[in-house]
C-alpha cells in the first residue's frame, strides 16, 4: 500500500489563523464595497474559515482608529464612529435631496419592502417618478420582491449602500422617532400636502443631512 505523500496533504491544509487574520484584513482594506463572507471565501485558501477569521479581525480593532464594521451582510475597514468628525470635510455630500426624497427614503427605509401605493398612503401625496428615480441612482433603493397581488406591484428596500452610509448594520438599527426629534434631525411639521388631497408633491429642496448625519 502506498503512502500518500505529506506534501500532497498540505496543499490542502487552511492556512494558521493568524494568516487568514491578514489575508481578510488585506482584502477589506483593499476594497472600496463592503465584502461578504462568501467572497472572502472565494478568494482566500482552501479550507479557510473567513468568519473566524473577521471575529478575531474584529477584537484585534477594539478601540483603534478604525474597525472592521458589518454593512448588512458584508464587512468592510471603517473609520471608528467617535473620530468621524475629523474626516467631515472630505465627507460631506452636496448633493441636496427634495423633501419628498427624504420622506420616500425614510418611509422605505422604516416600512420595507413597500409599494409605490403603501409610500403613497402613508404621505398622503402622489409620489412623482422623479423621486423614486433619484433614490435609485442614487444606490440608496433598489426594486424588491413584486407583491402576491393583483398587479403584482412592485416594492421597494434599502441598498447596503444606504447602510454603509449611515453606518448602519441594518435598517433595524435606524433610529426610533423619539430619537430623530431629540437629535434635532425630525420636527413635528406635517407632511408637505397631506391636507391636499393627493395632489403631486412639493420639491421643496432641504438638504439631506436635516434628517440624517453621515
Amino acid at each position: 500500500m502506498n503512502e500518500r505523500d505529506p506534501r500532497e496533504k498540505s496543499l490542502f491544509e487552511a492556512p494558521p489563523m493568524g494568516e487568514q487574520e491578514r489575508m481578510v484584513e488585506a482584502i477589506l482594506f483593499a476594497s472600496a464595497d463592503p465584502v461578504s463572507v462568501a467572497d472572502l471565501a472565494a478568494r482566500m485558501p482552501h479550507g479557510a474559515d473567513p468568519a473566524e477569521a473577521l471575529v478575531h479581525l474584529r477584537k484585534r480593532y477594539e478601540g483603534r482608529g478604525v474597525h472592521v464594521a458589518r454593512v448588512g451582510d458584508a464587512w468592510a475597514i471603517r473609520t471608528a464612529p467617535d473620530l468621524g468628525f475629523l474626516m467631515q470635510k472630505e465627507t460631506t455630500e452636496t448633493r441636496k435631496l427634495s423633501r419628498a426624497a427624504i420622506e420616500t427614503l425614510a418611509i422605505i427605509a422604516y416600512h420595507q419592502p413597500c409599494t409605490r401605493a403603501e409610500i403613497e398612503e402613508i404621505r398622503g401625496v402622489a409620489v412623482s417618478r422623479g423621486t423614486v428615480d433619484q433614490l435609485l441612482e442614487l444606490e440608496w433603493i433598489r426594486f424588491g420582491r413584486r407583491r402576491m397581488t393583483p398587479g403584482r406591484p412592485v416594492t421597494y428596500v434599502v441598498t447596503q449602500g444606504f447602510l454603509d452610509h449611515f453606518g448602519l448594520e441594518s435598517a433595524r438599527d435606524l433610529p426610533g422617532l423619539k430619537e430623530l426629534r431629540a437629535a434635532g434631525l425630525l420636527d413635528n411639521r406635517p407632511l408637505p400636502g397631506a391636507s391636499l388631497g393627493g395632489e403631486e408633491e412639493s420639491d421643496d429642496q432641504i438638504g439631506q443631512s436635516e434628517l440624517f448625519e453621515d
